[in-house]
């Protein structure tokens, strides 16, 4: 399950593929959402080959809506623009956002002229006047930017160290190439998702395979009756599963799964809450919003995989100043291997090591006797 020796950017680019996609998030306590799941399946690699990669002339991969903000594949790019066609007439995107598919169209327009003439900007760059603060309070010029980046008008450069989304032009940042690739029907486009779903997930209900690059559920059926009679997903059935599931034509015969992993809240093995609980009777939320007196088991929270099975949570946060990677808070599930604290704490050591950070702190209130102890471990 997890490589030891080191890890290029073929082999980065290769895990992206496999995956599909990356998601994207701005909670960084412990690492950006997008470096977690190529640790979780590769083991240590340096974060700056995924930045390398990212950055790469022509582009390799590239940010829009998949599954939520994602890095893509480059070649993704055409079977994304029927989701920028809708933007582009207001559906599909953030109810702040519709105005500018309509009456507000001729700011976005404006916006859309600076940049041409002046090149890459971000919202910072033209929100003028005293910006209000806060991360889910927005400017006019952010909401007009990430119109014009949902629609396609505009494509992501990069991200400043702020996690700032840099715009410009398409044909400024993608490849013509790609650019020039002609749009396919947009159930054709769909379809093509759908199948990429199915070959990311290795078995999927209909509403898994829709939820991996968040398609509509209507959208969804006519491509998934045309997969299975094309032949390039099959009907199974699954033991204790009600709903119908699906495997691609190439998925290999299911084996023994062994190693471990720490996965990330944003990893594609267990975003879809319902699968994960169909797949591993694991119940598992994301108690980021939820008032800290609330909070069952932490603020993020990373489910533990041993041997194929969800054994343990952990509460996570980098101390980068300090150089401790914390354990605020631990949970073992019932029936959890004799083994399961010591697979953990090889974990934890992982990734300290791989966040350079120097000393795994774990909290009094992480304490689960006999083994997990409140102490600082020296790596």
């Amino acid at each position: 399950m997890r490589r030891h020796e080191a890890v290029s950017v073929a082999q980065l680019r290769k895990g992206v593929d496999r995956l599909g996609l990356l998601q994207i998030d701005s909670v960084n306590i412990l690492v950006r959402a997008q470096y977690m799941p190529l640790f979780s399946r590769l083991g240590s690699y340096q974060p700056a080959l995924l930045d390398t990669l990212v950055a790469a002339k022509p582009k390799r991969l590239f940010e829009y809506w998949g599954h939520e903000a994602s890095l893509l594949p480059i070649d993704c790019q055409p079977l994304l623009r029927w989701r920028m066609d809708r933007a582009l007439r207001g559906q599909g995107v953030w109810r702040q956002l519709e105005p500018f598919a309509g009456e507000k169209r001729g700011e976005a327009d404006a916006l859309l002229a600076r940049i041409e003439a002046e090149g890459p900007l971000a919202a910072s760059d033209v929100a003028g006047g005293r910006a209000m603060k806060g991360m889910w309070v927005w400017s006019d010029a952010k909401h007009a930017l990430e119109w014009l980046f949902w629609a396609g008008r505009v494509a992501a450069t990069h991200r400043r160290s702020s996690f700032e989304r840099v715009y410009d032009l398409p044909e400024r940042v993608l490849p013509r190439a790609i650019l020039q690739l002609p749009t396919p029907h947009g159930v054709d486009a769909r379809r093509a998702l759908l199948a990429r779903s199915a070959h990311s997930l290795g078995v999927a209900t209909a509403d898994d395979l829709r939820d991996y690059y968040l398609l509509p559920i209507a959208d969804a059926r006519l491509p998934i009756e045309q997969l299975v009679e094309e032949g390039t997903i099959i009907p199974v059935r699954v033991r204790g599963w009600q709903q119908q599931a699906y495997v691609h034509k190439d998925a290999r015969a299911g084996r023994t799964l062994e190693g471990s992993a720490l996965l990330s809240p944003f990893d594609p093995l267990i975003w879809h809450r319902s699968r994960t609980e169909r797949l591993f009777g694991f119940r598992y939320r994301l108690e980021i919003y939820t008032p800290a007196h609330k909070r069952e088991h932490g603020y993020y929270v990373l489910p533990f995989l041993l041997d194929g099975a969800l054994v343990a949570r952990v509460d996570l946060k980098a101390d980068r100043k300090a150089g401790r990677l914390i354990v605020q808070r631990a949970h073992l599930e019932p029936g959890a291997p004799h083994c399961t604290l010591e697979r953990l704490i090889e974990e934890l050591r992982l990734m300290a090591s791989w966040l350079g950070l120097p000393i795994l702190a774990i909290a009094p209130e992480a304490a689960i006797e006999p083994v997990f102890t409140a102490r600082h471990i020296a790596l």
